[in-house]
């Protein structure tokens, strides 16, 4: 499996894209979150949305579902494909009604399911979203009542959907359920209130901060680059490998 970066950046940075995720695997291609900045970060790689064969949401916010609309349109109107839309089944209501309805409904496309192939997820279940590729939502803390969810890939990869920093899991993570690879969102500066910040990650253990990559962060990244403990940071549009016995992480 392939993992490429559209954006590594925090919902407000300007010089990284929003944090969203291309997985490939076997051919297929799955989008992880489509914030405001993807459409714009998928023509600089040269990919249109026609190469992408499912979409999957982690929450409810722009920088995670903002460039939906252009996909959907584009879809519909150009590519003429329903693409296969993964969102937790607390989310799909939320998505529409207080998001996309205001700007894609029409007489003739009322609803989601007429722009998407819509496939809700329950949490702690296993989904086989692509061929070979399993992705399991566990709730994770973000904004207070605001319903957000971490991933479980292929039951050793651990991928933030932005959380507040969480010790017992990660450590539940690594040595009750064997993940070997973790994602996660980092904010540069504390307070960590909504999102993990780096001096709490830095209080995770060698193990776990050796397998730990960093993503949705502030501008001021290079500031940090050496500061990080055990820990690196994921760069935006470079494709990494994923082994697929070890999961160790190797950028192409």
């Amino acid at each position: 499996m392939n993992v490429q970066m559209l954006g590594t950046g925090s919902a407000f940075a300007k010089a990284f894209h929003n944090n969203n995720a291309l997985f490939t695997l076997n051919g297929q291609t799955l989008l992880v979150d489509c914030g405001i900045t993807a459409p714009k970060s998928l023509y600089e790689l040269g990919i249109t949305f026609d190469q992408i064969d499912a979409v999957l949401l982690t929450h409810i916010h722009a920088d995670h579902i903002g460039g939906l609309e252009e996909f959907g349109f584009q879809m519909k109107f150009i590519y003429k494909r329903m693409p296969k839309l993964y969102i937790a089944d607390t989310l799909v209501e939320t998505l529409w009604e207080s998001s996309l309805k205001g700007g894609m409904y029409q007489d003739e496309m009322p609803c989601l399911e007429s722009y998407f192939d819509v496939h809700p997820m329950s949490e702690g279940t296993d989904c086989e979203v692509l061929p070979g590729l399993r992705i399991k939502l566990i709730h994770t803390s973000h904004i207070p009542n605001k319903p957000n969810y971490s991933l479980i890939v292929n039951d050793h990869f651990f991928y933030s959907g932005d959380m507040v920093f969480n010790y017992d899991l990660l450590r539940s993570l690594v040595e009750e359920q064997d993940i070997r690879l973790i994602f996660h969102d980092c904010q540069l500066h504390p307070p960590g209130v909504v999102h993990a910040c780096l001096s709490q990650l830095l209080t995770l253990p060698p193990d776990i901060q050796k397998i730990t990559h960093l993503m949705h962060y502030g501008d001021n990244q290079p500031e940090f680059i050496g500061r990080t403990g055990l820990m690196t940071f994921i760069d935006q549009h470079a494709k990494y490998g994923i082994d697929p016995l070890t999961f160790a992480l190797n950028r192409l």
